[in-house]
């Protein structure tokens, strides 16, 4: 088979490569497993981040089947992962077709699969497309409008995305808006999230030091971590706001490691701080549900904790999800100490924002993603 000749049939292949991933791809697989008829899938993982010791958990935790296939790329710079991913996916798709490839999020898993996708003349289907930042500088920014714009079918998460997309030159007919994957799985895992207290038993810690209420952190982008200046302000930041209120931190290893590196690990020697390693889907979401306030510069837990109710801020001088700040109960602080502190006081002697919950992000999205994309590839076919 030629490159660029059309694959007849085959399954859906479905690509995750990031812990991200797998909460937007779990309740997409149970979707198109019920759907009546069913729409056949092939898992891929190419294997971008792999952790062994938390990997079949949370594959578990989320009802997630076993990849069918794993690429098993690892890390490496952007470039070498993007191009080490393009050259173990094809040849997954000779060997299994594709009746179309589906990706989800902005990792470099998803272009690198797209782009493959496409030069195969295989129908590319995006889901959370749309979300954009603005801030060119951020790989993930680059991976997003790359893959919109030769995607075939594109769902988003919030209305305010078609803006941006069709600003792009994307047609409005190939944009779907059907609502927040990653909040089906925050619904149907909720009954089964660790309770706090019970997680710090687990790990040794005394619960009793979060009784009067306590306060989740997690730091990994590279634009707060990889400089010891910008780094060292946050953690000062931090070990402030942890003198008034217990922080749960589960630290990221790159930024455990830039602490080291840059001499700043003892400034977490500070009795405000509880920290922990990198936790499980289900302890994250237990902890996120009982805290007071979370603070974060991750975009997924920016989403989560507005579907939770709980103030969250974020550490960062933009976002591609505006609709967690303008509905939600997201407040961007940027990376400056005293309106960190500031944010943080006002969450602790008002509460903090509440907002309400977007509109489909009602743990149906993938439900409305298995009905539109079953009618979508049979009207395909007709043609």
């Amino acid at each position: 088979m030629t490159i660029g000749e059309p694959l007849a049939g085959g399954p859906i292949i479905c690509v995750v490569g990031a812990r991200p991933n797998y909460m937007k791809m779990a309740p997409i697989i149970r979707a198109f497993r019920a759907h009546v008829p069913a729409l056949p899938i092939l898992l891929v993982h190419t294997g971008q981040h792999y952790d062994p010791a938390m990997n079949d958990t949370l594959f578990a935790d989320l009802d997630l089947p076993q990849p069918d296939v794993n690429l098993e790329v690892g890390s490496a710079s952007h470039a070498v992962q993007t191009a080490e991913i393009m050259k173990r996916f094809e040849p997954v798709i000779d060997q299994y077709g594709a009746r179309a490839v589906l990706v989800v999020g902005d990792v470099n898993s998803t272009i690198a699969c797209a782009l493959v996708a496409v030069k195969r003349n295989v129908p590319v289907i995006h889901v959370e497309a749309g979300l954009r930042s603005g801030d060119r500088k951020m790989p993930e920014e680059i991976n997003r409008v790359l893959t919109d714009q030769i995607s075939d079918l594109l769902y988003t998460t919030e209305r305010s995305a078609l803006a941006n997309l069709t600003r792009e030159g994307i047609a409005e007919d190939r944009v779907a808006f059907v609502g927040n994957v990653m909040i089906d799985s925050l619904r149907a895992s909720l009954p089964k999230a660790v309770p706090a207290a019970e997680l710090l038993a687990a790990n040794g810690i005394d619960p009793a030091r979060i009784a009067d209420g306590y306060g989740v952190v997690t730091l990994h982008r590279p634009s707060n971590v990889d400089h010891p200046e910008s780094l060292a302000r946050i953690i000062g930041a931090l070990a402030e706001i942890a003198s008034r209120l217990p922080l749960v931190f589960a630290l990221h290893p790159r930024t455990r490691n830039n602490l080291e590196r840059f001499g700043l690990l003892a400034k977490l020697d500070h009795p405000g701080f509880i920290i922990l390693p990198p936790q499980g889907y289900l302890q994250m979401l237990g902890l996120m549900a009982g805290s007071v306030m979370v603070l974060t510069d991750s975009g997924g837990m920016q989403e989560e904790t507005t579907a939770l109710g709980i103030p969250c801020l974020t550490i960062r001088e933009n976002t591609e999800r505006p609709i967690t700040v303008e509905q939600g109960t997201n407040t961007l602080v940027g990376v400056d100490p005293q309106a960190i502190l500031a944010a943080a006081d006002e969450v602790l002697a008002r509460g903090g924002k509440r907002g309400r919950v977007p509109e489909y992000w009602d743990g149906k999205a993938a439900e409305r993603i298995a009905a539109h994309l079953s009618n979508w590839l049979s009207q395909r076919r007709m043609n």
